[in-house]
């Protein structure tokens, strides 16, 4: 006699195949669930939080708690920074024995270089070598610093990662780089080892005192009229005096300094509009730029990284406006290009906004308009993964042509193994690495800085061609 199979009604499935969210018990949901929270475990959490970026820190740290930068070998000098070969590198400095020789580990070893030497070195080949070799990198003289602002609204797009990056090559390539932080999480301060106090080492003493001074020349036009001049509080009058040259650092890296930033420096998101409330005719766009110019940033460096925060607030604004080149950093994914095109419609919305204002004031007294003109804006995708996002990034590549950069910057194991140590892939040591698997992981970076370079020295070179054909007007 055969037995016959139960029934099962159509629809249902067997408990195998049930997913999760399906055999939970309520019991047991209240059994792992935590008391209530209440305002002060906020606290706790970033306590918690705090002591763990603190174990993360270390890591990078020396035996004094300070953040190093490692010595560059004979290989990695004549492969990526100094266009000579390993040979030629050794006979010029047997010959040069009072040019840096590095240090050995081990006798008879690989002698490694701090970039301190590497730089020295870098201008002694220059000096002695033939001129096309292009051992400096291109800078014109008389020109100021280029600006560059690395920007987006959606967090998570590689915007810091990238700027730190874009700090290091340059910095490797010999220009002298200022990095200033705008984000208030501070991410890329501590890619740099910076410890930030508060808003006072920051830029926010910089923007305050832009202020200050236009309060200071407004007062004295209601002076000239007989009016009560308006006061000038306490930040103010303290902000005053506090230079550019007063909030920088200096890093590890022995050509990268940094203005910081830490979670205080949000407050000015608050205070630059009561600012703007009490004396509308302070440009507020202009702050950052008129104080770099003023204090001789612009002079003292070559490249100028801004990292933005991921909102289109008014330390963005300042940024950007600021800018001389915009980078966008976005992923290869549908909702990060739609969020992208919508922040590219806020920058459009904002800066023409602001132009209007001003334009319609500047007609009606007949003086000139102004309008913000940048010398290059290019989207750059980040956290690429050519397996699964080919078609993603052609499509994208065909609706923005030359305004999306050529090269796709690749998420590798050794950008992966770097942001645990709290580092960039440059300060990374080879050794650590199949060398192979080094090779190809900077590769990506280096792309990128190839890309950027390019509208770097372009921009340069467009405007020195300008400044010749003014010159010979």
């Amino acid at each position: 006699m055969t037995q016959s199979r139960p029934s099962v009604k159509a629809g249902t499935k067997t408990p195998e195949s049930t997913p999760p969210y399906q055999r939970l018990d309520p019991d047991d949901a209240l059994a792992s669930l935590q008391g209530p929270i209440g305002t002060a475990d906020f606290a706790r959490l970033a306590r918690d939080c705090g002591a763990g970026r603190d174990d993360l820190r270390s890591r990078g740290l020396d035996a004094k708690g300070q953040k190093t930068l490692r010595r560059f070998s004979t290989w990695e000098i004549t492969k990526y920074l100094i266009p000579v070969a390993q040979a030629h590198f050794r006979r010029v400095l047997r010959a040069n024995p009072d040019w840096p020789q590095g240090e050995s580990e081990t006798p008879g070893g690989a002698r490694w270089f701090t970039l301190d030497e590497i730089q020295t070195l870098r201008g002694l080949f220059a000096a002695e070598g033939s001129k096309a070799k292009g051992y400096l990198p291109y800078r014109p003289e008389g020109l100021p610093a280029k600006i560059v602002g690395v920007a987006n609204f959606k967090g998570g797009v590689g915007k810091t990662s990238t700027a730190a990056h874009l700090a290091m090559s340059a910095a490797l390539d010999g220009y002298k780089v200022l990095v200033i932080d705008l984000d208030s999480q501070g991410s890329l301060t501590s890619i740099f080892g910076g410890e930030i106090a508060d808003e006072w080492d920051t830029v926010f003493p910089l923007l305050a005192r832009h202020y200050g001074r236009h309060l200071q020349s407004q007062n004295q036009t209601r002076l000239d009229r007989g009016e009560a001049p308006l006061p000038l509080d306490e930040t103010l009058a303290e902000a005053l005096k506090v230079s550019t040259q007063d909030v920088i650092r200096p890093t590890h890296w022995p050509n990268i300094d940094l203005i910081g930033a830490q979670l205080n420096l949000y407050w000015a998101e608050f205070q630059i509009p009561v600012w703007r409330m009490k004396s509308g005719t302070w440009k507020m766009w202009e702050a950052l730029t008129e104080i770099l110019e003023a204090d001789g940033a612009r002079d003292a460096y070559d490249v100028i990284l801004i990292d933005t925060p991921p909102a289109l607030g008014y330390l963005t604004i300042n940024g950007l406006s600021a800018a001389d080149i915009l980078l966008v950093t976005l992923g290869a994914s549908f909702l990060e290009f739609d969020s992208t095109g919508r922040f590219f419609d806020m920058l459009h919305a904002t800066f023409s906004s602001i132009e209007e204002s001003e334009n319609l004031a500047a007609r009606a007294l007949g003086r000139p308009e102004m309008a913000f003109e940048w010398d290059a804006v290019q989207a750059v995708v980040t956290r690429y993964d050519g397996a699964q996002q080919a078609e993603m990034a052609a499509l994208m590549q065909a609706y923005l042509g030359s305004s999306l950069a050529p090269h796709r910057q690749d998420y590798t194991a050794l950008v992966g193994q770097a942001g645990e140590q709290v580092a960039g892939i440059y300060e990374a040591d080879y050794r650590d690495f199949n060398r192979e698997t080094y090779v190809r992981g900077r590769e990506t970076f280096d792309a990128t800085y190839a890309d950027f370079k390019r509208l770097l020295i372009g921009s340069w070179r467009r405007d020195l061609a300008a400044a010749e054909e003014e010159a010979g007007a």
